[in-house]
């Protein structure tokens, strides 16, 4: 049995292959389905002692496709193209982020939501 290859590791998801278009798609659609509030933050650095990211804008409380959020990932990525982005997942009943995911590192090439 292998170990995995040593590598700065993020969120839960980082254990997986980076997240091609489909699959963040994906991820967004389950966060709006469960009735969970997107937001978008980014920051230069993702050190686990890191608790506070930057909010890219209020959270999109108005967001019913996947499409309105991708389109804010998109713009995010576009102004800070050298810093993390993830996409969060807030649930408004308990008051709590529920999940997260990296959709940009700085200087990857690889995975990651491409804007069309």
């Amino acid at each position: 049995m292998r170990t995995l290859p040593r590598e700065r590791r993020y969120e839960t998801l980082s254990y997986l292959p980076a997240l091609n278009d489909e699959q963040i798609r994906r991820q967004i659609a389950y966060i709006l389905d469960q009735g969970y509030i997107a937001a978008i933050e980014f920051n230069d650095t993702s050190e686990p002692t890191e608790c506070y990211w930057t909010m890219w804008k209020l959270p999109l409380f108005k967001a019913t496709t996947v499409q309105d959020v991708l389109y804010d990932v998109g713009e995010c990525r576009s102004e800070y193209p050298d810093q993390y982005i993830r996409v969060v997942g807030f649930d408004n009943i308990r008051q709590c982020q529920v999940m997260c995911f990296i959709v940009q590192k700085p200087g990857s090439s690889g995975g990651g939501f491409r804007q069309y």
